[in-house]
């Protein structure tokens, strides 16, 4: 993770809070550390912006983009897809920022996979099948931002090899080169 501005909310006995505090100790990052009350029955006004829908800690917050639960992937496979569109449809500084935030944000989740074969663990579920088909695209985005994705974060890569591994994903991502030629018709990137 980037050493910017770091935020996590959170509640002392959170055995959740509990890991992002250990992980961020791990990994030494600096970070402001909001506890919620008790048993968060109220709520602070910056919980409830940062995790709207479940309402719940801990929230990890980077640059004011939160984390939260298994929301990771969606979270930042909002921002992902803008970034990225940025490496092949801009040009000079436009393209460099997109692609400086692409792989901040493939940082961020190649740090939350740390370790672990998968996002969920030692099994693959549902939030390695939300960014599986992202993976996809990356050729293109290597192609037209001229970096390699694997250099940037090879954890994350290898993360997306296992899971080509797997039949199911093998059969259903869609062809890398395929995917560049069509870049190439519909919007003719050179």
């Amino acid at each position: 993770m980037a050493k910017d501005e770091v935020i996590l909310l959170d509640f002392w006995a959170s055995m959740f809070g509990m890991r992002l505090r250990i992980a961020l100790a791990e990994k030494q990052v600096n970070y402001e550390y909001k506890e919620e009350e008790g048993l968060l029955s109220n709520k602070s006004p910056l919980l409830l912006q940062m995790n709207p829908i479940h309402k719940k800690i801990p929230v990890l917050i980077h640059n004011g983009k939160p984390i939260c639960e298994s929301l990771i992937g969606v979270e930042y496979i909002d921002e992902l897809y803008d970034f990225s569109r940025k490496i092949w449809r801009a040009k000079g500084e436009e393209q460099e920022a997109g692609k400086k935030d692409f792989i901040e944000v493939l940082k961020v989740l190649e740090g939350e996979l740390g370790d672990k074969p998968y996002f969920g663990g030692d099994n693959f579920g549902y939030l390695d099948i939300a960014l599986i088909g992202f993976y996809s695209w990356f050729y293109a985005y290597e192609t037209y931002g001229n970096f390699s994705t694997e250099d940037e974060c090879p954890k994350f890569v290898a993360w997306a090899k296992r899971c080509m591994q797997r039949n199911s994903v093998a059969k259903s991502l869609s062809d890398q080169n395929k995917i560049l030629e069509v870049l190439r018709k519909k919007y003719g990137v050179e």
